[in-house]
């Protein structure tokens, strides 16, 4: 293993990036894919690369500019990838101790921090529950003693997500529990540990509760939501999943993905249905789950929401022109909406011109509709009769369109 020359080893020397985060980020997608090569034939060779990646990735990354958070992610979905790669390898004992020696130290010089994340797999990597064993025993009375309520400074240790990993792989659950009781704050990266040591004993109520209990002004809502959806699913009590914890711990970056996420975790729930909740969590904001419910086919919902509350005119614009031949009568309400929160002040720096393409996908749709024009006109009208902020505006565009 050791004659192997990897190409990205030379590439992750000390400091050998700048302050760009670009370059790094390419250069451990070159790294990965060199590994993973190397798996398919040769697992404990590629294993060995992923643990000299490991070693050189904190200090290669000192000097680069981590602000942003793209390089944090870039190196956390290495780790993601490597770990795995690290515990298929089928090596003796001997070999994956002297492995994880070297892990160890590569997260104790690990300054920024870039790896520690390494540290949530700690017991994964070990494999086997002896071994797990043999480290809990090395980190615990660390963890203990910076725990204590004796101790100076600040209690941390570098090896607690490491200790903690362990201690639920060696199935050690009563004593992982009672560790985390001696935590001088009730952190959720800590007392995840017990929602699972909880679990794994089959006390999955009191997982809920202790997950629930976790709850602080800066804990992560959405991954207690996640924990405690994954212990009712898992107990068939899809309905009170659901009910409690779909809408807290499937939110996507998109309003359409957070829907997507919902419906593709629950098949039994109708589409209508979850729209309809997610739309409830959002009172105020109805209008935010237009397009969402647009790209979900729920046409009579989508103009239902376009009626209800506001929503961006460019965007009700851009789906009544789309719509216009395939959903006539919702690209109509969709337009008619569009023209609606213009006359009410609505939109960011709307224009003449938006106010043509508005009026024109509403004539437009209103002919594949089969409605009169002179109603849709007359409906426009009504609109810009009384004295709203943006009514000055759609008067003088579309005055010679509604003078007859």
């Amino acid at each position: 293993m050791s004659a192997h020359k990897w190409q990205f080893a030379s590439r992750f020397r000390r400091h050998a990036f700048g302050w760009r985060s670009d370059t790094p980020a390419q250069r451990i997608k070159e790294a990965i894919t060199e590994i993973k090569q190397v798996a398919r034939k040769e697992p404990v060779l590629a294993a060995e690369g992923a643990i000299i990646l490991l070693e050189k990735l904190s200090p290669a990354l000192e000097q680069v500019d981590s602000s942003s958070g793209a390089l944090g992610s870039a190196v956390n979905k290495a780790i993601d990838t490597l770990v795995p790669i690290i515990i298929k390898a089928d090596v003796d004992q001997k070999i994956r101790q002297r492995w994880l020696e070297r892990l160890w130290q590569a997260l104790q010089d690990d300054e920024m921090p870039y790896i520690e994340l390494l540290g949530d797999y700690w017991g994964e990597l070990c494999v086997t529950p002896e071994l797990a064993s043999q480290w809990t025993d090395e980190f615990m009375p660390v963890v203990e003693s910076v725990w204590s309520p004796k101790a100076s400074g600040h209690g941390f240790f570098k090896g607690t997500s490491a200790c903690l990993s362990a201690l639920f792989a060696a199935g050690r659950y009563d004593e992982l529990l009672t560790l985390i009781d001696k935590a001088r704050f009730k952190w959720w990266h800590d007392r995840r540990w017990g929602v699972k040591a909880l679990s794994a004993m089959g006390k999955k109520a009191e997982a809920i509760r202790y997950a629930e209990e976790s709850r602080g002004l800066n804990d992560p809502g959405w991954q207690i939501a996640q924990a405690c959806e994954a212990i009712l699913l898992s107990s068939g009590l899809a309905d009170e999943a659901y009910r409690r914890y779909a809408v807290a711990s499937n939110q996507g970056t998109t309003n359409l993905a957070t829907f997507r996420a919902i419906a593709k975790k629950y098949p039994n729930k109708q589409p209508d249905e979850i729209l309809r909740d997610l739309v409830s969590s959002t009172p105020g904001a109805e209008g935010k789950w237009f397009a969402a419910a647009k790209d979900a086919g729920l046409f009579t919902l989508a103009a239902e929401l376009a009626t209800r509350s506001p929503t961006d005119p460019r965007t009700s614009t851009r789906a009544a022109r789309d719509y216009a031949e395939k959903q006539p009568a919702f690209a109509l309400a969709a337009g008619l909406a569009a023209l609606r929160w213009i006359s009410l002040g609505h939109g960011y720096d709307i224009t003449g011109a938006d106010v043509l393409d508005a009026y024109s996908a509403v004539t437009q749709a209103a002919v594949n509709a089969a409605v009169p024009t002179q109603q849709v006109n007359e409906q426009i009208r009504d609109m810009i009769a009384s004295t709203q902020p943006g009514n000055s505006l759609m008067k003088t565009i579309l005055a010679r369109h509604l003078a007859n």
